[in-house]
């Protein structure tokens, strides 16, 4: 699967890992699918940055990196 998805925004809660598309899309993901920031202070994750032309989201603090792409794909197999 090929998908060309640029992160514009993040946010999350409690539960939910948010990013918005710069086409305007939203993805929201369980946060609980991701270790690293599941158990992050509220400042780590907060200081996040787009990294590779927009398509990924870098946590330096944590040093944890995903893909938008990687977001979507897992959102389809885990919905199937």
């Amino acid at each position: 699967m090929n998908i060309s998805a640029k992160g514009k925004q993040v946010g999350f809660d409690d539960r939910y890992l948010r990013v918005e598309l710069e086409d305007g899309r939203v993805i929201l993901t369980p946060i609980s699918w991701y270790h690293e920031l599941l158990t992050a202070s509220l400042q780590q994750l907060r200081n996040y940055r787009f990294i590779c032309n927009n398509t990924g989201i870098e946590w330096p603090e944590l040093d944890y990196h995903l893909s938008i792409e990687s977001m979507l794909t897992t959102q389809i197999h885990k919905a199937a």
